[in-house]
């Protein structure tokens, strides 16, 4: 591990999971993430478990959606942070 730089918890992964899928965490957050996984089977799988979502939901059309169930889903994406 660098100086400076603390091992990452498992919160702090779920908490950079998006930024990782997208390829847009910083080179030291990439190093610290990987570091991380590589002894966190747990992370393993929750990453894992993270791509088979993106990838299943990727296949739904707007369509294919409930229009009261997107209404609820979008309801609770614009306050997930509150």
């Amino acid at each position: 591990m660098s100086p400076g730089l603390h091992e990452l918890t498992c919160q702090e992964l779920v908490e950079l999971i998006t930024d990782y899928l997208e390829g847009a965490l910083s080179a030291a957050d990439r190093l610290r993430f990987d570091q991380h996984v590589a002894k966190c089977e747990w992370c393993k799988i929750y990453i894992e478990q993270m791509r088979a979502t993106i990838q299943a939901v990727g296949r739904l059309s707007k369509a294919a959606i409930h229009p009261p169930a997107r209404d609820d889903l979008l309801a609770v994406f614009r306050h997930w942070n509150a």
